[in-house]
Parts: structure tokens; C-alpha cells; sequence
């Protein structure tokens, strides 16, 4: 797993191919191609396929979350509501990235990387 191509949303496959459409319409945050565009590459597998990248990214949120709140309220002596406010801007700030982040690492994490061995448009 390459971590700048899963920061960068690239294809899982070639590491070429963009898995989101751009340039990028915040009314629709989740929009992909339906192939990579460089070894055409399906970026939905099959239907329902991201439901596992809702699981990852509570996960990662919820260390993301806690982590720093825990440590605002026992080692800096901030009240509950204060962690919280400083916990709600750190969600907001992070909420795109973490959403098509999340959808980028379940990919990675399904889809083996071909390097070499992948020609334009899928053929070997």
C-alpha cells in the first residue's frame, strides 16, 4: 500500500489514474469516474462496495476525535465544552478529506498494485 497515492487519490492499480472527478464540486464530494482513465481500472468494484470505507473512516475519526479531546481535558485541564468546541473545528476542517480518504484507502486496500505490468486502458 502506498500511502501518497492513497493521500493523493490516485488509482490503486496504476497509481496514475485520478479516482475522483475533477476539478472538485463540493455538491458532490464522492464523484468518480466510472473506470481509471489511465488502466481502466473499475472504481466500483460492485454495489455496495464502500460500505467498509464507512467503518474505516469512523475508526480513523474516532482516534482523530478522542485522542485530542482525552488529552485537552486530563493533561490541560480544558472543560468538557471547550475540548468539544476545539474537537468540532478539527471535524469540520477534516471532513472532505477524511470521507473521499477513507474511500481511497478501502480501494487500496482491495485492489493490488500492477506497476510495470499495466498498460494504458488494462491490457498486458
Amino acid at each position: 500500500m502506498h500511502l501518497k497515492s492513497i493521500w493523493n487519490y490516485k488509482c490503486p492499480r496504476c497509481r496514475k489514474g485520478d479516482m475522483f472527478v475533477k476539478p472538485f464540486d463540493i455538491k458532490k464530494p464522492l464523484d468518480m469516474p466510472k473506470a481509471c482513465a489511465h488502466c481502466a481500472q473499475v472504481m466500483e468494484p460492485e454495489p455496495g462496495f464502500y460500505y467498509g470505507a464507512m467503518f474505516l473512516s469512523y475508526i480513523i475519526s474516532g482516534f482523530m476525535f478522542l485522542i485530542p479531546g482525552l488529552t485537552l481535558i486530563f493533561l490541560f485541564k480544558w472543560t468538557v465544552n471547550q475540548a468539544m468546541l476545539l474537537v468540532l473545528v478539527i471535524a469540520i476542517l477534516s471532513f472532505l478529506k477524511l470521507l473521499r480518504g477513507s474511500r481511497a484507502l478501502w480501494l487500496h486496500l482491495m485492489i493490488k498494485y500492477e506497476g510495470e505490468n499495466v498498460k494504458k486502458y488494462g491490457t498486458k
